[in-house]
C-alpha cells in the first residue's frame, strides 16, 4: 500500500513538473525543412532566413525551420511537387517553374504593365485572398511575393525593342509569347543556369526583372536594358507548406506561422523595390546602357501585347475559370496602386 502511495506521488509530481514547465506532447519540438530558390548570398534568402528564425522565436523554440538553399534538397524547378509529396515541408520558388499547373495565376506573367515589386507582391496576395484559386489546394499557401517589372536586357548595344528580332532570349514557359511577338526566339531555362548561358553565348539576352543584373551578376554580360513597361510582367513566387504537415500542427503554431507570413508580405515587397534601386545603381557602375521608351514606343508595343492578354482570357474561360474577372481585378489594382 505504502509503495503504491509513493509511486502515485512520484507520478503526480512528474505531472506537475510537465504542467508548469510547459513540457508535454503538445510541446514536442517540431522540425520543418524549407527549400529555397536562392543561394545564401542573396538578400531574399537572408530575408527568408529571418522568417524561419522569427517563427522559432515566436514559438519559444517549439518550431525549428531548417533553411536549405537552392537545389540543396530538390531542384528548384521541382519544388512544388516536392512539397505536395512531402519530400520537403515548405518550399518557395517561381510559379513559372510549374508550367500549366497554375492556369488562373498565369495572368501574373502577362504584359500588364507592372511598375514595381511592392505593387506586384501586394497584387498577388490580394488576388489569392479574393479568388482562392483551387490550383493551390494541394498545399497550404503561406504567402506570395513577386518581382519588379520584367524587361528586356541584352548583350549588344540596341536602342529599342524593334532590335529584339532574331535574338535568343531567356524566358519562361508563361511569358515566352512576349518574346515571340517581338520576333525573338525564347529559350527556357532556370535562373541558376542563366549566367553561364549568357557567358557561353547560348542566349543573347533575357526577359527578366532588373534585380538579377546585380543579384545574380548577370550584369557581367549585359550591355543594354530597355525599360519599356508595355512588356512588363511580374515573376511571382509562392511560399507553400505540405498539407498533411500543416494539418498536424497545433492551432497556436498555425496562428504564429500565419501572422508571421502576413508580415513578411510587406517585407518582401519593400525588399524587391530596394533591390531594383540597387540594380539601377549597379547598371550605372557597369556602364550598362538604360533606354527608357517614349510614349509612342510604349503604345506601339502595348498593341502588340494585347492579343496575349486576350488569349489568356479565352483559354481560362474555356476551362471554366474566371480569367476575365481576374484581368479586370488586376488592371484596376495596378491603375490604383502605381
Amino acid at each position: 500500500m505504502r509503495r503504491n502511495l509513493v509511486l502515485g506521488g512520484v507520478v503526480f509530481c512528474l505531472f506537475l513538473v510537465c504542467l508548469f514547465s510547459g513540457v508535454g506532447f503538445s510541446q514536442e519540438k517540431i522540425k520543418l525543412r524549407l527549400s529555397d530558390q536562392f543561394p545564401p548570398s542573396h538578400k531574399h534568402y537572408q530575408l527568408m532566413d529571418q522568417f524561419c528564425q522569427e517563427i522559432q522565436k515566436r514559438t519559444n523554440g517549439r518550431v525549428e525551420v531548417v533553411h536549405y538553399p537552392a537545389n540543396a534538397l530538390v531542384p528548384i524547378t521541382k519544388t512544388y511537387e516536392a512539397v505536395v509529396t512531402g519530400t520537403v515541408d515548405i518550399g518557395t520558388t517561381l510559379l513559372a517553374y510549374s508550367p500549366g499547373r497554375f492556369p488562373l495565376s498565369e495572368f501574373l506573367s502577362l504584359p500588364l504593365g507592372f511598375s514595381s515589386g511592392y505593387q506586384a507582391t501586394k497584387l498577388v496576395n490580394e488576388y489569392y485572398k479574393k479568388f482562392k484559386p483551387a490550383e493551390f489546394n494541394e498545399t497550404q499557401v503561406l504567402f506570395f511575393h513577386a518581382s519588379g517589372p520584367g524587361v528586356f536586357q541584352v548583350k549588344k548595344d540596341i536602342n529599342s525593342l524593334d532590335e529584339i528580332k532574331g535574338l535568343r532570349i531567356k524566358a519562361n514557359a508563361e511569358n515566352a509569347d512576349i518574346v515571340k511577338k517581338l520576333g525573338g526566339a525564347p529559350v527556357t531555362l532556370p535562373i541558376t543556369e542563366t549566367y553561364e548561358a549568357l557567358q557561353r553565348g547560348i542566349i543573347d539576352g533575357v526577359l527578366l526583372p532588373i534585380e538579377p543584373v546585380k543579384g545574380w551578376k548577370l550584369g557581367d554580360h549585359l550591355r543594354t536594358v530597355i525599360l519599356n513597361y508595355a512588356v512588363s510582367y511580374t515573376t511571382a513566387m509562392y511560399v507553400v507548406m505540405n498539407k498533411e504537415k500543416w494539418n498536424a500542427l497545433p492551432e497556436d503554431i498555425k496562428k504564429v506561422i500565419t501572422q508571421t507570413s502576413e508580415e513578411w508580405i510587406e517585407k518582401f515587397g519593400k525588399q524587391w523595390n530596394e533591390l531594383d534601386e540597387e540594380a539601377l545603381a549597379y547598371m550605372k557602375e557597369k556602364n550598362i546602357k538604360v533606354v527608357r521608351a517614349t510614349p509612342e514606343e510604349h503604345a506601339k508595343v502595348a498593341a502588340l501585347m494585347k492579343p496575349i492578354i486576350d488569349e489568356y482570357i479565352k483559354t481560362t474561360t474555356q476551362k471554366g475559370l474566371p480569367g476575365d474577372k481576374v484581368i479586370e481585378f488586376a488592371m484596376s489594382f495596378l491603375k490604383e496602386r502605381k
